[in-house]
């Protein structure tokens, strides 16, 4: 009897179940409380994400902001009963035309935003979104209407698990109910970009088997603070045991959208998750561009206050509040996946509340795919004349003909195999950076799209290099080199390079313990993938010469320096306070990095006995140090005595 009753509760609960399912996929709004992981074909990947952290982490101290999804079914319920669909399908075309040029595919994309932007929203549609952003109104006690976000999650119903992250737009800043039905129309029309057309066209989608729906946020107030990226993983090298956050002032678009050189800090996961604050990297970026609000426009980009540029954009305290949130986010959801899953994190500070939220999450999806044996070296093997540099992305090489290019609409002029030189790159250069041997930009960081796209495709890349599109010319011939730490370099002509492939998981361990010498901290997390029983020997004079790169004495007495030096050492220690805490924390960064990458093996760090031949090539070192060659080492008083010493594995290192 008791099993009987037991069946029908079940078959009630599971009734129940598919009736609230049924219920959700019919409704035109759905509040992030409604919406998880699961509901992507509701919502698409960015909305039901944001669902998911919202229901699950908050109470597990993650701040969220709150909003609401306009559902897929809004969307397709949109095109009936506006009755455009048929319109869209033959101003569209038929299918399968990725051939038929970039010009053809503009037309086409151009004419359906158009027909899409002229429809009026259906008046029960328009009334729902409306009913919503008003019960957001309440919920944030604004005196005024609430300002949002308003951004694009694309998706299709029988093919929940495609991507299509960054085809579409998003609007910020929105404020009142006219604005926010007007950016509503704007991101269903952007269902229709020239890049979104042409990503589903190469990949084989049926235009109009992908609805889109949108997430509207409240937004935070980082126009008057900072914003930026996170990943949980090394985005170059694979070294999953860090976080890597980026960041600017302003709204977190120019770091998105490769606009400026962010900061970026790296702090190591596991002495954070034990109470530490081991922050082992921290270098200071460009910031070029600060976006914030406008009066009459949502939103205008101006140029960055001098002081701003000379500051990191965040305290450590921030730093590892952000840190600490990722951790717990790609914990959950690797949890959820049954899977580990390092995620790509957007997050943003509020600058009137002072409060830091996490405003966007998605799965990382290059370094995560990769397989982490397959070890593969590039060697320079040539000299050259060095044109410009900037920040590396990836770790190879490639010689080719340069194609400069001032703007997208000269992709025309690109061909195949030749290497791409531009300001920056947007998901618009697509078409062209798939045909490109390299990517070089005058702008942007480690999370621009450039740099995305770029390891997506296994091309080397160079962001930040300011001035490359005025120092190389179409039709020159270039090396571009990211194999040498954080510095990518452009070398003049074809210069000799060998690359070799190996698969280090089928070696074969010995008893012997094998320790590594290590000389630069910044080939550290891609050198621990090779097998090994933890570091033999750090010289810290190789990370002052290649970390630091200023003699101590020039650090410690600047005023003995000539006006230029004065100039260059000032440009190095920035944004310190002075050349001592400069030279102390860099070491100590430096230090951290390499016991991080190998932990919890033993690291062995022999300090500096501060040669007088390896230290006069630096910065100021000719004022300090005599002219000698292969000095020995009883010559000089002066000269400390040489102590080898055993730092475990971060201990002493994260409280440096």
């Amino acid at each position: 009897m008791s099993s009987k009753h037991g069946d029908k509760d079940a078959k009630r609960a599971g009734d129940k179940g598919r009736d609230k399912e049924q219920k959700k996929a019919n409704e035109f709004v759905l509040w992030f409380d409604d919406i998880g992981s699961d509901d992507v074909s509701l919502v698409g990947g960015k909305t039901s994400s944001l669902g998911e952290m919202y229901r699950q982490l908050t109470s597990k101290g993650v701040n969220v902001p709150n909003g609401f999804a306009v559902t897929a079914y809004a969307y397709r319920y949109f095109l009936e009963k506006a009755g455009i669909e048929d319109q869209i399908k033959q101003a569209l075309g038929p299918s399968g035309q990725k051939d038929e040029g970039v010009e053809e595919l503009k037309k086409r994309g151009k004419k359906v935003r158009g027909i899409i932007m002229d429809a009026e929203l259906p008046d029960e549609l328009a009334r729902n979104i409306s009913a919503a952003y008003k019960k957001l109104n309440g919920m944030y006690e604004e005196e005024d209407q609430v300002d949002v976000a308003v951004r694009s999650s694309a998706t299709a119903e029988d093919l929940p698990e495609a991507s299509f992250a960054g085809q579409q737009e998003s609007y910020l800043n929105v404020v009142g109910n006219k604005q926010l039905l007007q950016s509503c129309k704007k991101c269903m029309a952007s269902l229709f970009t020239d890049r979104a057309i042409c990503y589903r066209e190469e990949r084989g989608f049926d235009h109009m088997d992908v609805a889109l729906s949108i997430a509207v946020q409240k937004m935070v107030r980082s126009d008057k603070a900072c914003s930026g990226v996170a990943f949980t993983i090394d985005t170059e090298t694979g070294f999953n045991k860090v976080v890597l956050i980026t960041g600017n002032w302003g709204l977190g678009e120019n770091v998105v959208q490769g606009t400026v050189g962010p900061d970026e800090f790296i702090v190591f996961k596991d002495t954070l998750k034990k109470g530490a604050k081991p922050i082992v990297s921290k270098k200071l970026g460009s910031k070029e561009m600060t976006m914030t609000y406008h009066p009459t426009k949502q939103t205008i980009n101006t140029p960055t206050r001098r002081e701003d540029k000379e500051r990191f954009c965040m305290t450590d305290d921030d730093v590892l509040q952000i840190a600490k949130w990722a951790c717990v986010i790609e914990d959950h959801y690797s949890h959820k996946k049954g899977k580990y899953t390092p995620m790509d994190i957007e997050w943003a500070k509020d600058g009137l509340s002072g409060e830091l939220y996490i405003v966007q999450a998605r799965p990382e999806t290059v370094q995560s795919r990769k397989n982490p044996n397959l070890l593969k070296t590039f060697k320079l093997k040539g000299e050259g004349r060095i044109l410009t540099k900037g920040t590396a992305v990836g770790h190879s090489i490639a010689s080719g003909k340069a194609r400069v290019l001032k703007s997208v609409s000269q992709m025309h002029q690109f061909e195949k195999g030749e290497i791409l030189v531009t300001e920056m790159t947007d998901p618009d250069w697509e078409p062209i950076l798939k045909k490109a041997k390299a990517v070089i930009t005058d702008r942007g960081g480690r999370s621009s799209h450039a740099a995305i796209t770029s390891r997506e495709m296994a091309i080397p890349c160079i962001v930040g290099c300011h001035h490359a599109t005025e120092k190389i010319k179409t039709g020159q011939v270039i090396t571009v080199d990211t194999t040498s730490g954080d510095d990518g370099l452009v070398y003049d002509g074809e210069v000799e390079f060998e690359a070799t492939e190996a698969d280090v998981g089928d070696i074969e361990r010995v008893e012997t313990k094998i320790t590594m010498n290590l000389a630069n901290p910044e080939q550290a997390y891609t050198l621990q993938f090779i097998p090994n029983d933890g570091v033999g020997l750090v010289r810290m004079e190789f990370i002052v010469s290649n970390h630091i790169r200023a003699h101590p004495m020039a650090l410690l007495h600047p005023e003995k320096l000539q006006q230029h030096e004065r100039e260059e050492l000032k440009k190095l220690i920035t944004p310190y306070v002075d050349g001592k805490e400069y030279f102390v924390r860099t070491l100590a960064q430096g230090v951290g990095t390499i016991c991080a990458a190998f932990y919890p093996k033993r690291v062995i760090l022999r300090f500096s006995d501060f040669k007088t031949n390896e230290y006069a090539g630096l910065l100021g070192g000719k004022h300090f140090e005599p002219d000698e060659e292969n000095p020995m080492l009883a010559g000089e008083a002066r000269r400390d005595t040489t102590i080898l010493t055993t730092v475990t594995a971060l201990r002493s290192s994260a409280r440096a």
